[in-house]
């Protein structure tokens, strides 16, 4: 298989990448109501199948911000339906299965390349609700209390919160952020992320004051959870395919963006497909095992190839390291203070904010601004999924209006004596008189429904003229509110008794107007010219046809 070359890199890039996963994972697990164990095998079973299976190389894959926010309110969710975890652990087991085999049926059916057409400003609002998400849920649990399951009553609860605070579980909160920011200062070689776990736990552990800790956690490997699948309340199907259905989205769009961030670093290129295959294989087996779902993590792919991983290898390194970690020193995490894990996850939260496009709200187009807001605003305090349509939906409409007034700007009618392309047009002995008699119409751009109502109404200016002469050259594409929009208006112009020329027509809009019934019923074929000059020649023929006749009127009329 591809990517198997082996380094020395891939070794220090995957046990930098595991120590790194670590804190993450624990704080990920225990933020999903799941327990920091579920946090553990997510990271471990997802890293390994991904790395062996992924389309992207370097990609180091685990619980992330993003799928474990979708995942604590699927979770909250689930209990507050069935009253317990344990009453709901098959619901929360068949969650996972399906985001993992529908986000392997994406990578079948050949999705991945749509990643490319989601507008940056619909991702930066995305990606900073997110991270806003993220810290709401965390200042709970970083003044000692729980965490309330949504951040609409985290904000209408925050204030009474405050009036009782645990100042020593705030103070290793606080002290966790800033060795977080301030240790790489010091030195790069250790994350600060495990300094801060560490150091702050070793701290708790002697001072021993009465702060809220882990608790125990499984020092084993994870065991099966099939025979939960056949326990499922039936009134929980829907509810589990629709988290499944926005786990599998989120997770394809944070994998694959990993991935193009992996590939401007690594001067490589993924396979996206593959990548979700990978992916949705991956979260499949994690979840029979009880593993959170996950999705390729920015920062711990950069760590891994910064330390010199190359190849699949250093994935499956990282996964391995969790491994040993779990199995050789799991029984010490019981003493890690809650605390500490939410002053983790408020940097993360942070790190997730796009800055730059927020800095950058006032200078970016209105539109841009508008999308990104509302998708960040819908996105903390409403739903992911919805949030990411909303913002799809409002981008579709402004680029419908900016390309509708960019044809329509570009879009003109001038009388072929003033023509830009006037040359065509002089030297053909043309009565003076019949020189304002033709009209030019240039369209350039497709012919789509943002378009057809501008369309027409230009038509509606048209002055009384004898020919009109549409030059369809830029014209690369026609659909079916377009051609029927053209056919009012050429019906328009058949009423007035205006001879209509087509000109440098192209495949698409050619075959869209012959299968629609405009050429030749409307428009015969020795009125679609290839070029603008032969259709000119056709109407200097028949002007001059017309012009003894018109003589002969004005000496009878004499």
């Amino acid at each position: 298989m591809k990517g198997f070359a082996f380094t020395k890199g891939d070794v220090f890039g995957g046990l930098t990448a595991g120590i790194v996963a670590l804190p993450l994972a624990l704080a990920f697990g225990l933020q999903s109501g799941l327990g920091a164990a579920a946090g553990l095998y997510g990271a471990i079973i997802l890293g390994f199948i991904s790395a062996i299976l992924g389309g992207t190389y370097t990609q180091v894959s685990g619980p992330t911000g993003p799928m474990t926010v979708v995942a604590t309110a699927a979770v909250a969710g689930f209990v507050q339906m069935g009253g317990s975890i344990e009453a709901v652990a098959g619901a929360i087991v068949a969650t996972f299965l399906l985001t993992g085999i529908f986000q392997a049926l994406m990578g079948v059916v050949r999705l991945g390349a749509l990643i490319r057409f989601i507008p940056y400003p619909v991702i930066s609002g995305f990606m900073s609700g997110i991270g806003v998400i993220i810290i709401l849920l965390q200042l709970f649990p970083a003044i000692g209390q729980p965490s309330p399951p949504t951040t609409i009553d985290v904000v209408r609860q925050i204030g009474p919160a405050f009036s009782n605070i645990n100042v020593w579980a705030l103070l290793y909160a606080a002290l966790t952020v800033v060795i977080v920011y301030l240790f790489p200062r010091i030195s790069k070689t250790v994350p600060g992320t495990l300094v801060a776990l560490i150091g702050v736990t070793i701290l708790s552990v002697v001072l021993q004051k009465d702060v809220e800790v882990i608790g125990s956690i499984p020092t084993g490997l994870p065991e099966m959870q099939v025979a939960s699948l056949f326990t499922i309340d039936s009134a929980l199907y829907g509810q589990i395919i629709r988290v499944a259905i926005t786990l599998a989205a989120l997770g394809a769009i944070d994998s694959l963006l990993t991935s193009v961030v992996a590939d401007n670093v690594t001067k490589t290129r993924h396979d996206s497909n593959r990548e979700l295959i990978g992916q949705g294989i991956g979260n499949s087996v994690a979840g029979i095992f009880g593993g959170l779902p996950g999705a390729g993590a920015t920062m711990r792919t950069l760590i891994n190839v910064r330390s010199g991983g190359t190849s699949r290898w250093s994935g499956i390194i990282h996964s391995v390291t969790l491994a040993v970690i779990l199995l050789a020193i799991g029984s010490y995490a019981a003493l890690i203070p809650k605390a500490v894990l939410a002053g983790l996850l408020i940097t993360v939260g942070i790190g997730i904010l796009d800055f730059r496009g927020i800095r950058h709200i006032r200078v970016i187009p209105r539109g841009d601004a508008a999308i990104m807001i509302v998708v960040l605003l819908v996105t903390v305090f409403l739903d992911l999924l919805t949030a990411v349509g909303v913002g799809m939906v409002m981008a579709a409409l402004f680029f419908m209006k900016k390309m509708s007034d960019a044809i329509g700007h570009r879009t003109r009618i001038e009388p072929l004596s003033t023509y830009e392309d006037g040359q065509h047009w002089q030297g053909r002995d043309l009565p003076a008189e019949l020189e304002g008699n033709v009209l030019v119409k240039h369209i350039e751009g497709p012919l789509f429904f943002g378009f057809a109502s501008g369309l027409q109404k230009m038509s509606e200016g048209v002055v009384d003229v004898s020919h009109a002469i549409y030059r369809m050259e830029e014209v690369p594409f026609i659909d079916q509110t377009g051609l029927y929009s053209l056919q009012e208006t050429l019906l328009t112009m058949e009423e007035r008794g205006i001879k209509v020329f087509l000109t440098g027509l192209l495949k698409q809009p050619e075959h869209m107007l012959r299968k629609g019934g405009i050429i030749p019923q409307l428009i015969p074929d020795k009125n679609v010219c290839p070029t603008f000059s032969a259709a000119v020649d056709c109407v200097v023929d028949e002007l001059k046809k017309k012009e003894p006749s018109s003589t002969s009127e004005n000496m009878h009329g004499h």
